[in-house]
């Protein structure tokens, strides 16, 4: 087994214990991961609440098989699943679960996914253009890039990865691919290095980034999901129960606003002398707008540095 606690380190760990571990005091509490990954926020949760159960989901069978060795310690208080995290009603009702008392959603790779040189997720070695994180399954990056047109190309570029050159970028592609189809990674950073203007190089960061986060997205339909996971997850708290997300863009964190602020607003036009109940939000926000990690958190771990974290509470319900 690696050594997980050199490779991962959660992100904003202390803080999410902080914000969830209060909906777990109950015993028998349920929460659920949606994004177990190696398991490091899951492990600290199941310490602070010594008699809670986690259900553990990931698309990933790597990682579920690592966090599974990780969590042994806890026996059967741990489930694991192998799910897309918008697949989390069917998962509840195969384990027949009505509601859950905390659900954590940790977006974007894992350190394994990250690390691992034949996943084809970095721009900064050489390995094939997969990108999958259920790699049973699905199109991959090589798909994309080799299939799609220049029109399809520039749109996910454009919308996914907030790429300026994202035409020019997908042309370029298209007439490299006419010589040789792109298969790994090194190849296409080299086409996009080409293709960014020199001066955007130096401001803008690695050239490649934006668009491998691009075809990462477009690849595991990452938005579609979380905007399948973010009404069902809070439709699935029971009262009292916390819902925190962390995103890493800009994409996923306006989604993730949105439907917080959603939740927690009042339906009743304004200006009524009083909120009907059934009119009331049903929801309350823990954090005041994103949270981020200290500067201290960004210095050891780089990954955290995009790090936006949101949480929200479903209130208890009226008498």
């Amino acid at each position: 087994m690696p050594d997980i606690d050199r490779i991962h380190i959660p992100v904003l760990a202390d803080r999410i214990v902080e914000l969830l571990a209060p909906a777990l005091a109950a015993p028998g509490s349920v929460f659920v991961d949606c994004t177990l990954g190696l398991a490091g926020h899951a492990s600290l949760l199941l310490d602070a609440a010594p008699t809670s159960r986690l259900v553990g989901i990931d698309r990933d069978a790597d990682a579920l098989a690592l966090a599974g060795e990780r969590l042994a310690r806890f026996g059967d208080r741990v489930t694991l699943v192998q799910a897309v995290y918008d697949e989390l009603p069917e998962v509840l009702a195969d384990l027949r679960l009505k509601s859950v008392a905390a659900i954590l959603a940790d977006l974007g790779l894992s350190s394994l996914q990250i690390d691992r040189r034949d996943r084809g997720f970095a721009y900064a070695v050489d390995a094939p253009l997969d990108m999958r994180m259920d790699t049973t399954s699905g199109q991959t990056a090589a798909d994309i890039v080799n299939t799609y047109s220049v029109a399809d190309l520039t749109r996910i570029l454009r919308t996914f990865g907030e790429e300026r050159f994202a035409d020019r970028i997908a042309r370029r592609i298209a007439d490299e691919r006419i010589h040789r189809p792109f298969d790994t990674s090194a190849r296409l950073v080299q086409v996009l290095d080409a293709a960014i203007p020199t001066a955007s190089k130096i401001s803008g960061g690695h050239p490649a980034k934006r668009t491998f986060q691009a075809l990462r997205i477009e690849v595991n339909h990452e938005l579609e999901a979380l905007e399948g996971l973010l009404p069902a997850a809070l439709a699935a708290l029971a009262p009292n129960g916390r819902l925190a997300v962390l995103a890493y863009h800009s994409l996923e964190d306006r989604l993730v606003k949105n439907a917080f602020r959603d939740a927690s607003t009042d339906t009743a036009p304004r200006g009524l002398p009083m909120v009907l109940a059934e009119h009331r939000a049903q929801f309350a926000l823990l954090t005041k707008g994103a949270e981020r990690p200290a500067e201290v958190e960004q210095a050891a771990n780089p990954r955290a540095a995009s790090a936006r974290l949101r949480a929200i509470r479903r209130l208890e319900a009226a008498a």
